[in-house]
């Protein structure tokens, strides 16, 4: 049995995963998700001010030492990428996986904001303008969303080296929206690492509601079989037939991003 931590993007929170969770525990497993510090209804704007990345990571590791878990997979959204890397390299080898769900995998010194585009940064921004310490959830979207706390995406992340421990390390993303994602160059970048092992999945930004079956999937491992099998296949046309460029990328309607 394993224990998947669920821990969602911007403006999110546990009810992100709520089509996810139900067929994780129905194929046996223990799964928590988290909502943030901040992101909480309860929260008032003193707490919403000081939240950062580490009150965050702080987040996650409290439920690991609450639960007594010591074998843990961390599972982050778009911005949860950031906080389960923090969390992972704190956690005193408590983490045999991670998976970055479409979300930022930052390296030692990067931030939210420094590893997004231009594009995002203008929504952080924008949507800070009002208060200063958070940012308001851009326009449509689920109406359970939060002002996001500014801190968490401004503050950089101190890696010590515990995370490249972690023994399974995954990324999944989304090519369903590849006219606005801030993923495509990470996507290409894990790729060519051998340490990383990288999923697509035809959707939009909010796999979770749009494909659970699928996410559900790639979490209990589902189709990584297949998956080894299409990239050995594609390295020996490559050694037999001259690459003559990218292949086109699969494709589905896209919609707006969350977080």
């Amino acid at each position: 049995m394993a224990t998947f931590v669920l821990v969602p993007g911007g403006w999110h929170g546990a009810w992100s995963f709520e089509a996810v969770v139900p067929l994780l525990e129905r194929a046996g497993h223990a799964v928590h998700a988290l909502t943030l510090t901040g992101l909480r209804p309860d929260d008032d704007n003193v707490t919403v001010a000081t939240a950062n990345l580490d009150t965050h990571a702080d987040d996650v590791l409290r439920l690991l030492d609450r639960a007594h878990i010591t074998n843990a997979t961390l599972v982050g959204h778009s911005y949860g990428g950031m906080v389960i890397a923090a969390a992972a390299d704190r956690a005193d080898g408590r983490i045999s996986r991670l998976v970055h769900l479409d979300a930022y995998v930052p390296r030692d010194g990067e931030s939210c904001w420094s590893s997004t585009t231009e594009r995002y940064r203008e929504v952080f921004a924008a949507g800070a303008a009002t208060t200063g310490y958070s940012v308001r959830p851009p326009d449509g979207g689920d109406p359970r969303r939060r002002p996001h706390p500014l801190a968490s995406f401004l503050q950089t992340i101190r890696l010590a080296g515990t995370l490249a421990q972690v023994p399974r390390r995954e990324f999944i993303y989304c090519s369903g929206w590849e006219d606005r994602t801030p993923f495509a160059e990470l996507r290409t970048r894990l790729q060519a690492d051998p340490e990383w092992q990288v999923h697509d999945l035809p959707t939009g930004h909010d796999a979770m509601h749009e494909a659970p079956e699928a996410v559900a999937a790639l979490l209990l491992g589902e189709g990584i079989a297949d998956a080894s099998a299409q990239r050995e296949g594609a390295a020996a046309n490559a050694a037999a037939v001259p690459h003559t460029g990218p292949q086109p990328a699969r494709t589905a309607p896209a919609r707006p991003s969350e977080g």
